[in-house]
Formats: C-alpha cells, structure tokens, sequence
C-alpha cells in the first residue's frame, strides 16, 4: 500500500514594491515589483519608504488657502497666503499676518519678475484687477496709467487726503509713488483708499506737521489697453509679461522688463481650428540643432498647442509659427509645469512631456509620465474636472513630483519618484495648492493654515496610516494550486515598532479583508544630543529589522500580499516579503 503524500512547505521571497502603483496593467500581467495599490508608501530605488507627514506651519487664517505664492527677492524670501478676501504673510511659523484685503476669491496665478525696478510678484485671477508685490506691499495694478493733476493734500496725523483736479481713476489698492512734495513726508510709493473720484488717502510714515505747501506729482502703476481684471493667467517668456485673457482666444503682454504700461494682443482666433480659449501659456526649453532655446507655448481648452519661437511678437521676422499640435482637453489654469529641460502638460490623457508628445503620437499614451496610472488619471479627470485644486509640483530635495487631485469631499496626491518613475498615491494631506520656499521646503495651503510637508513622521500630531497590495505572482508554477499558510513583509524601522496587519488575496480576488488597526505612540523616545541624560534616556542608532510572521489563510494558484502599518514618530523601510505555502496538484 502506498503511503499517503506527505506536501512540503516551500517559502519565497519577492522585493518590495519598488515598481510602484500600477493602474494600467491587468493583474495577471503587472510585474512583482508593482503594487495594485500603494497609498502613504513612496517606492524608492532601494525600498519602499512610508511617507513622511506634515505640520501647520502658519495659522490663524481665516477660511481655505487656495493659494499660495512664493516671492524671491535677491536677498530675502516670503510666503504668502490667499485665504478668502485677504493675503496673509506667512514667511515664519506661527500666525501668520493679514498684509491686504480687498480680494473678490482666493483663486490666483502668479510670476516672479526682476526689472531694473526691482523684483515683483505679479498675480491674476480673472476677476480683480492684477495685483503687483514690489518686495514692501501689495497693491492692484490700476487700470489707467494717467495721473492727474495734484490740488491740494492734506492730513490729519499720518493720514494724508490727497485731491486732483479731475477724476483720478483709480481703485482703492492701486499703487501710485508721489514726489516733489513740501513737506517731504507726503512723497514716496503708497497704496491708497480712494475716498471719492477725485480723492484718495494713503498713510505716510511720519506726519508732516500740516499740508502740503508744493503738492508735487504722483505717477499711477497701470496697464492700458485691455481691463487686466480679465487677466486668469500670467507667464514670464524672454523678459516680457503674457497674460491669458479669460474665456478668449487672446494673450497680451508687456514690453520688455516692465510691470506696466501698454499692454498689446495676441489673438489665437485664426490659428485655434478647434476654438475654444486659451487655457494658459507656459515656456519650454527645447534644443533644436542650433543649442538651447526658450519657446512660448499656448494651450486652449481644447487641446491645441501652440508653439511660437521668437522675442517680439511685433516683428514678424523674429515671431514665428512652428506648429500647431493638438493633445488631450485640459481643463486647469494650472496645466503647465516648467520641469528639468521639459514642459509637461496635464490634460485628460494624463501628465504629458512636450519634449515627447509633438515628436510622437496622441495614440501612443507611454510618454506620458502617467502611463503606468494612465486609468486612474483619466477617471480622476473625467470625474473631478470640474473642481479647484488641479496642480503639478516638484519636491526636489525627495525626488517627488507631485500632482494634486481634489476628488469630492477629499484632495489626494499621486506622487512620483523622479528617479524610477514609480507613482504612489498619498492620502490625509488636505492640500488646496503647494508652493516651493527654497529656504523652508515645501508647504500647501489647507482650511486655516499653510502646511509643511515632510520633515516629521506624523501628521500634525495623528497617526499615519500606509496600505498596499502588491502584484500578484504565481510563484514560478502558475498551473499549480498553492495554500498560502504564513507572511511576512520585511520591515526596517528607526526609534519605536509600527501597527502592522497583513493579509492574502488569491486568485485576483478584489476584495481586502484587512481590519482596521490603530497605534498609541510610546511615551519612549529617542534622546538628543547635549539635552537628553545617560541612563535615563533611549539613543537611537541605526534602522531596526521587524520579521515577524503572521498566520495566513489562502489557496489559489496566484496570491497577492495586503500590508497596513500606522504609526506616529516612525521611519518606515520596507525591503521585502516572505511566504510560505504548500504546493498542490493542478485542480
């Protein structure tokens, strides 16, 4: 009599998900290395790494920040925050400072620009007139560059009335500079509250002791030609100003290095063969034979690109058409994103390079950079389109380029390594927009408060919870049913052990049916050097190895490992996963 078959455990081990999420690929075909979700973990060349948190790093702002803006002076920088009908300074941690109000919403698109003037922050919305940041204040760019002539200004302390001869024209928040006066006092650049049409008030820094005996004359910080209330995007190409004027096929711009003065029109009504608007404008770099050169590039909503190589658009010698390209719709004022040498474009297709999308073929989706999550773009885009909170951004310091999505009721993050081109998709970071602060990091705007973003393992305070399936595999003997009896992912950690919980899916089974876990941060934590005492306090060395194996209940033929760790305080690593199953017949 024969004796009966005695199965024999076999173990396997397969790297982390360094490939990344895969949205693309059926689940039969995704390579080990991909992962069917991967959210709060960042694959990296080496491991998969849990995603770092945030902080608040400015408060006390009233309503959403929906933007933000970074100034680079030459010598200082400041972050600035658009909440409602106020700006915010909030350059340093803590509350952050009202600096100006007056704004219709807090949906704006801005430049830097240095001139012989100085160095300007320049910002448009489509509804209030251009706003200019001149290193000191902020102020509307008036409508009109006339000045009046001066009758009499007056003060009662600081407060100074100043009163022209005719209808000044202004607003209140234009900017104006006065000179030649006596006292001294009533001269120099203000930003004013216009009190009736033909006077204003501004404050002065000290009080000239009476009115003025010579009134002298002030000069108006304006854009003539075209209301630059209609102004919804900006873009610095080869030292000129182009604004995007809304729900037009028009662009204007500036002369060279100015912040003001006759504006000029580019109209795309002859060469948009899809009509449509121009959605924005970017600059790209492009070698073509002859070494590097910038290209102005215009997008309509429609998806038509339009490339333009020259410096003055008033010279048709130095102005020229290169081509007409037509891509994915775009749907985001913020579709343009100046990366490395490239110009990438987010469109209903996906995050797109130009270097490579006007050499190619819309019907080739693999050069876009968000191939490998090509479906989960396009549904984010079809069903979220409509919503505020579209944007690309670069983490250099983390390879990370960031693209944000606000779905309904909630923003995520698909997150990119730059190295790999491996995507993640981040979640708990409620991010309306980011800005880059060279000196701080980066930071996003949130309900009340300007975010930092990585630097800390917990977000703001609570917990972060990370989760991933990784692809399945048939272990090298696909025709073969297997019962899947223990895992273990290979964890590497600094101070502290997370939560971990870890489960199996088998044959493509889409269902995850992990529990949910929590995590209370240990009162232990690692000592600083200089402050914490010898034998009372815990020193943190180098990254600790977590292996242990969990008890698993699975068969199938293909199985798929589902791992959720939380913590507070944590470096996360993780290197690998182990399993053990016993190999069975064919049925």
């Amino acid at each position: 009599m024969a004796s009966p078959k005695k199965f024999s455990a076999n173990t396997a081990s397969i790297p982390a998900p360094i490939g990344g999420w895969n949205a693309r690929d059926s689940l039969a075909q995704m390579s080990p290395t991909d992962a069917v979700e991967l959210i709060n973990f960042f694959p990296t060349p080496t491991d998969v790494t849990m995603r770092q948190g945030y902080s608040q790093y400015a408060t006390g702002i009233t309503g959403q920040v929906y933007s933000l803006m970074n100034y680079a002076g030459p010598t200082s920088q400041k972050l600035f925050a658009f909440a409602g009908s106020k700006i915010y300074d909030a350059t340093t941690a803590g509350a952050a400072t009202e600096v100006f109000t007056g704004l219709s919403n807090a949906k704006w698109q801005h430049i830097n620009i240095s001139t012989a003037g100085g160095n300007f922050l320049v910002a448009c919305n489509g509804v209030d007139p251009t706003l200019l940041y001149d290193g000191t204040r902020w102020a509307f760019i008036a409508t009109t560059s006339t000045a009046q002539t001066i009758s009499s200004i007056t003060n009662v302390t600081t407060t100074a009335t100043l009163t022209t001869a005719a209808p000044h024209g202004l607003v209140t928040g234009n900017r104006v500079v006065i000179s030649g006066t006596t006292p001294a006092a009533y001269s120099g650049t203000f930003v004013i509250t216009v009190t009736g049409a033909s006077t204003f008030t501004y404050t002065m820094l000290s009080n000239p002791g009476g009115s003025a005996s010579t009134v002298g004359i002030y000069t108006v910080t304006g854009i003539t030609g075209v209301n630059s209330n209609t102004f919804v995007n900006v873009n610095l190409f080869k030292n000129r100003l182009y604004f995007t004027q809304k729900d037009t096929l028009k662009c204007w711009y500036l002369g060279v290095n100015s912040i003001s003065g006759v504006a000029n029109a580019l109209d795309f009504g002859g060469i948009a063969r899809n009509g449509g608007f121009l959605q924005a404008m970017g600059t790209w770099t492009l070698d073509a034979g002859q070494g590097a050169d910038d290209y102005a590039v215009f997008v309509t909503n429609m998806g038509e690109v339009i490339v333009y190589n020259g410096t003055d658009p008033t010279d048709a010698t130095t102005w020229l058409l290169k081509g007409v390209w037509q891509l994915g719709q775009t749907f985001n004022r913020k579709c343009f994103f100046k990366w490395s040498g490239d110009l990438l474009l987010l469109t209903q297709d996906g995050l797109v390079p130009l270097a490579s999308a006007l050499q190619s073929s819309r019907l080739d989706p693999r050069i876009n950079l968000t191939d490998k999550i090509y479906y989960a773009v396009s549904q984010a885009a079809t069903l979220y389109y409509a919503n505020f909170g579209w944007q690309i951004n670069y983490y250099a310091s983390e390879n990370m380029l960031i693209l944000n999505i606000p779905i309904d009721g909630s923003i995520e993050q698909y997150v990119m390594h730059t190295i790999t081109k491996s995507w993640a998709r981040f979640t708990g970071i409620q991010a309306n927009c980011w800005e880059n602060n060279d000196k701080n990091g980066i930071f996003f705007g949130g309900n009340g408060y300007v975010g930092k973003f990585y630097g800390v393992y917990s977000d703001n305070g609570s917990n972060i919870s990370a989760s991933a399936q990784q692809a399945y595999s048939y272990f090298e003997s696909p025709g073969q049913l297997k019962r899947f009896t223990m895992v273990r992912p290979i964890l590497q950690v600094s101070n502290g052990v997370p939560s971990i919980l870890v489960g199996i899916n088998v044959d493509f089974d889409p269902q995850n049916n992990l529990g949910s876990i929590g995590y209370n941060p240990s009162s232990q934590s690692a000592g600083v050097w200089d402050t914490a005492k010898w034998d009372q306090n815990n020193w943190s060395g180098g990254l600790n190895t977590i292996k242990v194996w969990q008890g698993v209940t699975g068969i199938g033929y293909a199985a798929s490992l589902n791992v959720q760790v939380v913590s507070q305080t944590i470096e996360t690593h993780w290197a690998s996963s182990d399993y053990v199953f016993e190999k069975g017949g064919v049925l």
